[in-house]
Parts: structure tokens; C-alpha cells; sequence
């Protein structure tokens, strides 16, 4: 048998030289040149899934992907530089993953920034004039979803994972950009209650039998870069988050799990905004709305 660590991985598929690769899904995972998503794809690349990970740098998107190679012995994983920050970005990284891949069985929406440092606590906009934090850690991803969202149906059974928060507060519809009153803590919180709200409100439109839609809080204060420059403790380890996430996107016993938001593995409640139908549905066309002005 071919040594597939000795082959070249743009023309051989792993499953078929690598015992070891059992896992058919292609994987999309942003933010994965390092801290939750960076070890959540050396998991999926151990359990033999085809990869595509996104990141904003090149140099440390390439060396993911190579170390990825090396050290699991599979096929190199494609990769996609975009930055969240401008919606434009975004839109070429769909047409980059679509033109990657005939299928895409996970979408694991991870990328964003926190509250605090290193990318600031005062109030900064993204390239479309929108509020950083609900532009990156939110538009972003409502807007690569709904551009994948195709795909995904199209390669059902399917499951998109969002990575949020347990901290999270409520939109203010009239002030969704935080014109007043700005706080890193409250721009974090309300762009990660807007991806569980329109993770709610999706799952609500797409049968769970084409494609499940779920979110979590992976785990407290995690050894993160973010974590350690702003917070500088933690509380939980990487390993805990890893577990938590890899169960949605690979146990067996999730596959028809969809419309629901975790605390690590415990089913939870979100905030209260969360479950009110007319603000997830107003919330969705603003969304729809922003995203196409950009």
C-alpha cells in the first residue's frame, strides 16, 4: 500500500491509500489557524475528514494546513483566506469553497473576535460602515451560510454548527450598530445572540433531515489568544471545548438534533429574545438586508 504521506495529496484521495481515514464528511471550519477551531480540525483530520479551513492570514493558513498533512497523514486541507470584516471577502470564500468541493456536509461557523483585546474595546467599524463585532462575529457568518446554504441541502444530511456564546445580550432593533451606549461586552454579547437567534429562526425554515442547525457555548475561558490577552485566565481547557463542538458535528446521536443551543453538552436555555418569534424574524430580514446593501 502507498505511503500517502509520500504521495501527492492535490491528485490522491486519502480514504484510499489510509486505513485510518473512515470519516466521508468535508468539513468547513473558520477560524481555524489556531485556538478552538485550529484544534477542533487536528480532531476531524484524526477522525479522517476532508478539511477546508478558513483564515485571514496566508502564511499561518498554510502552515495549519501542512502541519494538518503531516501529522495525520492525509490529504493536505484546502484552504480559504478571507477576511470577516468585509462582506465582500465573505462572498468570494463561498464561491472559493463551492468552486473547492462538490459536497459540504458541516459548516462549523467559528471565527470572531471577543470583547475586549486585541482588537480593541472602544467602538470600530467593519469595511461596510457596520459595528465590528456584529459584523465579524455575526453578518459574516449569516451571510456565508446563507451563500453555502445550497450546498449544504444539496449534500444532506447536513449540519451547520455555530460557535456563540453564554454571553449574550439582547438587540436593540433601533440601535443594532450601537451608536450609544457602546461596550465591547454588549457588542460580544449581542452578536453572539444573534447567531443563536437566526440559528433558531434557520433551523425553523430547513427540514432537519437536509440540514440541522445548532449552537453552543464550547466552554469557559478557554486557552485562547483572545481569552489570555484580555482576560488573562482561564477557566476551562481547549480539550473541553474541542469535545463539546466535535459531538455536534459528529455524534451519531445528534443527526436529527436541530433549533437547540448547548452549554457544552447540556442542552440550555438562551436569552429570553432568543425564543420570540417576531424578533428572530425581524432580526433575519435586517440581516438579509445589511448583508445585500454591502
Amino acid at each position: 500500500m502507498t505511503d500517502p504521506r509520500t504521495t501527492d495529496p492535490r491528485t490522491t484521495d486519502p480514504r484510499t491509500t489510509d486505513p485510518r481515514t473512515t470519516d466521508p464528511r468535508t468539513v468547513l471550519i473558520t477560524g481555524a489557524t489556531d485556538g478552538l477551531g485550529r484544534a477542533l480540525a487536528d480532531q476531524l483530520a484524526a477522525d479522517g475528514a476532508t478539511l477546508i479551513l478558513h483564515g485571514r492570514d496566508r502564511g499561518r493558513l498554510d502552515r495549519a494546513a501542512d502541519e494538518i498533512r503531516a501529522a495525520y497523514g492525509v490529504r493536505r486541507p484546502h484552504t480559504v483566506l478571507a477576511d470577516l470584516a468585509d462582506l465582500a471577502q465573505v462572498r468570494r470564500l463561498a464561491a472559493d469553497v463551492r468552486g473547492a468541493t462538490g459536497r459540504l456536509d458541516v459548516l462549523v461557523s467559528n471565527a470572531g473576535i471577543g470583547s475586549g483585546q486585541p482588537d480593541g474595546r472602544t467602538r470600530r467599524t467593519s469595511a461596510d460602515g457596520y459595528e465590528l463585532r456584529f459584523a465579524v462575529n455575526y453578518l459574516a457568518g449569516f451571510l456565508l451560510t446563507t451563500e453555502l446554504l445550497p450546498l449544504l441541502r444539496a449534500s444532506a444530511p447536513a449540519r451547520i454548527i455555530n460557535v456563540a456564546s453564554i454571553g449574550q445580550h439582547p438587540l436593540d432593533f433601533d440601535d443594532l450598530m450601537i451608536t450609544r451606549g457602546y461596550s465591547g461586552t454588549r457588542a460580544y454579547g449581542q452578536s453572539k445572540l444573534a447567531q443563536i437567534m437566526s440559528g433558531f429562526e434557520l433551523a425553523d425554515r430547513v427540514p432537519p433531515s437536509e440540514v440541522t442547525v445548532n449552537s453552543l457555548h464550547p466552554a469557559t475561558y478557554m486557552p485562547t489568544k483572545i481569552v489570555l490577552e484580555e482576560v488573562g485566565r482561564t477557566v476551562d481547557s481547549l480539550a473541553e471545548g474541542v469535545s463539546a463542538t466535535h459531538r455536534l458535528v459528529a455524534d451519531a446521536a445528534m443527526a436529527a438534533v436541530t433549533g437547540r443551543f448547548f452549554d457544552r453538552a447540556r442542552d440550555a436555555r438562551a436569552n429570553a429574545q432568543a425564543y420570540d418569534a417576531a424578533a428572530r424574524a425581524e432580526l433575519w430580514q435586517r440581516s438579509l438586508q445589511l448583508t445585500a446593501e454591502a
